[in-house]
C-alpha cells in the first residue's frame, strides 16, 4: 500500500476543498479548508525528495494550467494530472512532465459511457498513461459514478463488473468517496472494502482519511490492494489530525512490504 500525494488548484493556488460543495454555477457554496501561501513547486519538490511516485495535480475548474505546468517540471514523470483533459490536450500532458493523465467527466455524456472517448483517449496516450476516476457517491444501496465537479450522478453503478469493463481501457483507477472528501471524519469504509473486493488494477482510494488509523483501515479493508490519498487531515495543509512525515513514514513501511511479498 502507498500513500499517494496530491496537489488540488483551484484558480492558480494550492488548496483543499470540500468535495461536495464544488460547482460550476455557484462559488458562495464553496467550503474551502485550506488555502497554501506556497507555489504548486514546492509540494511537488517535497514529494520528489521523499520518493513519492503516482500523486495526482487536480485541476479544479479554469485558471490552474501555469500552477500545474509547474508542478510536473518540478517533479517530471513523478506526478499524474486531472481536470479537464480532453483526447486533443492528453498527449501535451505527458509532454509536459505527467505520468499519467485522470480523466472522468469527458468520458461521459448524458449520464452513459463515451465508449469512443476512451478509445480514443486509450490510443492517444496509451492504456498505461490513462487513469479513470471513477469518484462516486452512494445512492441508495449502490455507489454511482459523479461527474462535472461531482454534482451530477451518472447511471453507471461502481461494482465488479464496471471495473472489469473499464480496466480494458485504462492503467489505473482513483475513486473519491465524495460524500466523505475534504471532511476529515473518517473515510467510507464499506466502498473502501467493496473496492478492495473488486478491483484488478492499481487503485487509489480517497476521501474522509483522518489520520493513521484511518489509513491502517484501508490497508486491512482493502486486502492490501489499495493505495491511498490524504488531503486536509495533513499539517502541510492546514490540518491538526496527521503529519506528512506519519504519512511518508507509513508509506515507507507498507510499500516496501508490499514490494517484498510481490518477489515472494
Amino acid at each position: 500500500m502507498k500513500f499517494r500525494p496530491c496537489i488540488d488548484l483551484h484558480n492558480g493556488c494550492v488548496k483543499q476543498i470540500v468535495g461536495s460543495t464544488l460547482s460550476d454555477t455557484s462559488a458562495t457554496s464553496l467550503q474551502t479548508n485550506f488555502a497554501s501561501s506556497h507555489p504548486s513547486s514546492y509540494y511537488a519538490e517535497m514529494y520528489r525528495r521523499d520518493g513519492l511516485t503516482g500523486g495526482h495535480v487536480i485541476m479544479l475548474g479554469p485558471g490552474n494550467v501555469g500552477a500545474a505546468t509547474e508542478a510536473l517540471t518540478a517533479y517530471p514523470g513523478g506526478l499524474q494530472i486531472g481536470g479537464g483533459i480532453t483526447t486533443e490536450n492528453s498527449a501535451s500532458w505527458l509532454n509536459k512532465g505527467a505520468s499519467a493523465v485522470i480523466v472522468t467527466s469527458y468520458v461521459f455524456k448524458d449520464g452513459l459511457v463515451h465508449e469512443d472517448r476512451l478509445l480514443g483517449l486509450a490510443r492517444e496516450v496509451g492504456k498505461e498513461h490513462l487513469v479513470l476516476d471513477l469518484s462516486c457517491r452512494k445512492k441508495g444501496d449502490d455507489y454511482y459514478i459523479v461527474t462535472d465537479r461531482w454534482q451530477n450522478f451518472t447511471e453507471v453503478v461502481v461494482n465488479r463488473e464496471s471495473l472489469d469493463y473499464f480496466s480494458t481501457f485504462c492503467g489505473e483507477f482513483l475513486i473519491h468517496a465524495v460524500d466523505v472528501e475534504g471532511k476529515c471524519a473518517g473515510i467510507e469504509a464499506e466502498l473502501a472494502k467493496k473496492l478492495g473486493t473488486w478491483t484488478s488494477l492499481p487503485t487509489t482510494y480517497a476521501g474522509g482519511v483522518k489520520n493513521l488509523a484511518d489509513m491502517e483501515q484501508i490497508l486491512i479493508l482493502g486486502q492490501g490492494k489499495l493505495d491511498a490519498t490524504v488531503g486536509s487531515a495533513l499539517d502541510i495543509f492546514g490540518g491538526s489530525t496527521m503529519t506528512y512525515d506519519e504519512a511518508v513514514a507509513f508509506h515507507k513501511k507498507h510499500s516496501l512490504q508490499s514490494a517484498v511479498v510481490s518477489r515472494q
